[in-house]
Formats: C-alpha cells, sequence, structure tokens
C-alpha cells in the first residue's frame, strides 16, 4: 500500500461509518461516538443530526436559531427540541411555570400571540414570547409571558371586542364596540392608524397578498369591508348577509378566496369571494362571488394544506353535516365565475346539541371539532378517528397545531393531547393532561386558549368580573 493510500485511509473510514451509523437513532448515536476518536468524528457529523431532526419533524428552520455561528449544531437542536418535546408531552411540575398575569379591570375578548415561537420556527433558545390581550375594560396590553411583566398598556376607550396580530410585522389590530378599528405598533402600544366601520360587532381577519397587508372586517349589518396598508385605506364594502352581523370569516391558504358569512340563520348561506374583487375592485364590475351549497352554517375551516379546500359544518334535516368543498375559478371568454366542487359530505355523530361548534383542520386529512364536552377528529371522508370526553363542563375554546391539540374549558382546565403517527392507524391524537387554571371561588372557567411551540396562554374568568391570563412556559 503507497502513501497516497494511507492518506485516503482516514476520511474512507469516516465515510464508511457515516453511512452505517445512518441506521441508528439518537441513543445509539451517542454511545457509538463514546467508542473511539474515529466513531466520534463520524457520529459528529452534521449531516447525521440534520438527517434524524427531518425525520422526527416536518419542519426545523435551523438558520432561524439565531446566535453566533458554530454556536448552535444540528446535534445540539435535536436534544433540546427533543427535551422540550417531552417536558411538553408529560406536562410534569418542574417542567414548566405558571404566571398570573392581571391587570385587566374587565372580560378578556380575545388574546393572541405578537412575538412567539411558531411551530414552523421554534425559537428553542428565545423565551422571549410576547402575548396581547384585548378586554371590555377598554384597554389592549402586551405581556412578556415568561416573567409575567406587563410591557405596554393602551389608554382606556370604548369596550373591546375583537383583538388579532400579525406577528411578521409586529402590529396589532383591534375593534371596539363602537365599530372602531385601530392598528397598534407590537414593540411600544403606538396608536398607528384608525377606520370607522359605525358596527357594534366586527369579525377581523388580517392577510398577506403578495407582500401587500390587507385587513377585511365583517360588520354587524352584514357586510365584509376592506382596508389596506399600515393606513387602513378603505378599498371595498360587500355586502353578504343582509341584517345579520358576519361571524364567519376566512382566507383561503392560496390568498385567493374570502369566506364570509353568519352564524345566526338558519336560512342563509355563507359567500365565497374572489380576494380581487376586495383588494383591487373594478369600478363596473360586480365582486366576483358565489353562495356555497349549504345552509345554516355553524361552523368552517380552510384546509392548510390545500389552495381552497374548506370544510364546513352546517343543518341538512334535523342532522349536523360536515361538506368538504373544493373552490375554483372558470374563466370563460367573457366571464369568470367561481365554482364549487362538493369532495366529501357526511353527517356528524355529535353527542350534543350544542349550538357553539369549533372546527380546526390539522392537515390534508384530519379535521378537529368541539361540541359541549365532547372533541372529535375526524378524516375528510368521515371516518371517526378519535373521542375525547375529557371535561367536566362544556370547552369553550380549541387551538391545534402540528405537534398538539389544546382544549379550554368551562371547567377551569386545560387539557393537552399530542399528535403521533400509528403505524397500523395512522395519525392519531393521545391524551396527555390537565392544566389547572386555579380556584373556582375565583374564577368561572377559561373562555379563551392560544399557543405556541414552548408555551400556552389561557383567559380565566373572573367571577368579579376581571379577567386573569395563565401562561405556561416550558423550559427547554
Amino acid at each position: 500500500m503507497d502513501a497516497s493510500s494511507d492518506a485516503q485511509r482516514p476520511h474512507l473510514i469516516c465515510d464508511c461509518l457515516v453511512q452505517i451509523f445512518t441506521f441508528l437513532g439518537e441513543e445509539d448515536l451517542i454511545i457509538a461516538s463514546s467508542v473511539c476518536q474515529d466513531w466520534h468524528e463520524a457520529a459528529e457529523t452534521p449531516w447525521l443530526w440534520r438527517r434524524l431532526c427531518l425525520r422526527r419533524w416536518s419542519f426545523c428552520n435551523f438558520a432561524a436559531m439565531g446566535g453566533e455561528p458554530g454556536a448552535f449544531s444540528w446535534k445540539r437542536y435535536f436534544l433540546r427540541r427533543c427535551h422540550l418535546d417531552t417536558k411538553m408531552t408529560t406536562g410534569r411540575s418542574g417542567g414548566y411555570t405558571c404566571k398570573s398575569l392581571r391587570g385587566h379591570a374587565g372580560k378578556v375578548v380575545g388574546l393572541a400571540y405578537l412575538q412567539g415561537a411558531s411551530v414552523h420556527l421554534p425559537h428553542l433558545w428565545n423565551t422571549c414570547a410576547t402575548v396581547c390581550s384585548a378586554s371590555t375594560d377598554g384597554t389592549v396590553r402586551a405581556w412578556n409571558i415568561q416573567t409575567g411583566q406587563l410591557l405596554w398598556c393602551s389608554p382606556v376607550q370604548s369596550p373591546f371586542t375583537e383583538v388579532v396580530c400579525d406577528e411578521k410585522r409586529e402590529v396589532v389590530i383591534t375593534a371596539d364596540s363602537t365599530g372602531l378599528v385601530k392598528t397598534w405598533q407590537g414593540q411600544t402600544g403606538q396608536e398607528l392608524a384608525s377606520f370607522s366601520t359605525s358596527s357594534p360587532h366586527c369579525a377581523l381577519l388580517q392577510y398577506d397578498i403578495n407582500d401587500s397587508w390587507f385587513l377585511t372586517v365583517g360588520t354587524s349589518q352584514g357586510s365584509v369591508c376592506t382596508l389596506a396598508d399600515s393606513n387602513l385605506t378603505k378599498r371595498s364594502s360587500v355586502k353578504v348577509c343582509d341584517t345579520f352581523k358576519v361571524n364567519i370569516l376566512l382566507v383561503s391558504p392560496d390568498r385567493k378566496y374570502i369566506i364570509a358569512g353568519t352564524k345566526d340563520n338558519d336560512d342563509l348561506s355563507p359567500k365565497a369571494i374572489c380576494t380581487d374583487s376586495l383588494t383591487s375592485p373594478a369600478e363596473d364590475e360586480d365582486p366576483l362571488c358565489q353562495c356555497l351549497p349549504v345552509t345554516g352554517c355553524r361552523a368552517a375551516v380552510f384546509i392548510p394544506t390545500q389552495p381552497a379546500r374548506v370544510a364546513v359544518i352546517h343543518h341538512s334535516l334535523r342532522s349536523q353535516v360536515l361538506s368538504v368543498l373544493d373552490i375554483s375559478i372558470k374563466k370563460t371568454r367573457y366571464k369568470s365565475e367561481i365554482q364549487m366542487q362538493q369532495v366529501e359530505s357526511f353527517a356528524l355523530s355529535l353527542s350534543t346539541r350544542s349550538q357553539e361548534i369549533l372546527l380546526e383542520a390539522k392537515d390534508s386529512n384530519c379535521l378537529v371539532l368541539a361540541a359541549g364536552q365532547e372533541l372529535q377528529v375526524c378524516s375528510l371522508k368521515g371516518a371517526l378517528l378519535a373521542t375525547f370526553k375529557d371535561h367536566a363542563l362544556p370547552i369553550s375554546s380549541i387551538c391545534v397545531d402540528s405537534f398538539r391539540v389544546l382544549t379550554a374549558s368551562r371547567d377551569l382546565s386545560l387539557r393537552v393531547l399530542t399528535w403521533r403517527n400509528d403505524r397500523e392507524g395512522g395519525l392519531t391524537l393521545e391524551s396527555r393532561y390537565h392544566l389547572l387554571g386555579g380556584s373556582h371561588t375565583m374564577s368561572s372557567g377559561f373562555t379563551h386558549v392560544a399557543c405556541d411551540y414552548s408555551s400556552i396562554v389561557a383567559s380565566a374568568e373572573g367571577k368579579d368580573g376581571r379577567d386573569v391570563l395563565k401562561a405556561y412556559s416550558f423550559t427547554s
């Protein structure tokens, strides 16, 4: 063997070991790294740990971790995220901290993350999540949920009815009981712009189209008003349901359609409206819209992995039916029209006649719905995948992401359930543990819940009229 062969031999050994180590899991890989110097170098190969990360989690944005170059590695990312997953899955005492965020003198009408660790951008080293809450006391507040610190509070005004956050631009959007819509700078709480709808009820929907910012507002007069840019410049107003408030307002994943409708009339159908008709309306043309072929809509959600597939729960005879529809545009030489194609339709087996039904979508073939005390997981073809009755009182709010499902209940508890892939049954949901919200002598139950990758925030209704936020932070 010549000298050149000897020089190449260590590289050949390392390459062969790396290929062999692709068959190992993380525990065996860690053990292998302590055998000898050659095995250690092979087992520390970033490609191996990146491969483990992508096999375990569908999305890993390592570039979003921040810090100095070389400060973090795929191995450290994998081990720390596994550690965090374990804490969130078990919910043991000591694995998380709980802060009570007090300050509101009224009912919390909504809360949203302004800055957090999303499922797609899990900043495992960033512990500065910020949540905004709006209240009937006429204030919107921003909180650091790890420390419990109040970051800013708006001046007192008319009672708020709705709040949403644009996390990308760090903007808070609110609506109050007079129909005044406002935007606030997320870092400072400075008011940026306002627009009056003269509506005591407003549903807010913020979205981007080709990096342009839009806000569509559903009113109690049955119309949707679309505003643009930070100045809240009015672009259009379209009638949806005369004399009934718009309380169903969704945008499709491809940003081509808005679904707008009401839950307050069993004879009315939601409408699909082309977003171009709202954001760039033509003066001499009617809005491009079409009624969905269902009436008595109780809940609706777009399927996140499809361009424009919507699931709708509605009345049919004396039962609740879930219909799945694909929305598209048919163009001819002289006109364009919105078309609906029914993909599936099936009766739901709900054991309650509750008027309030909560509906969320997990992926292209999984829906989560809650009614009364019952939580169900079903496929888009109608197969009932799982049923849970963990709460003693009705479920008031749910939150669904790719890792878990949260249910908030009037029994003053949160239930944490996690997704797992079963080799025989496919995707399924597993009930894990309760998070308790305090004393029933002080509170009447949870009303809202939200989460990011490493924390959970919920609002507890105070019996003295002063709601409190409960923030649970899982340490990584």
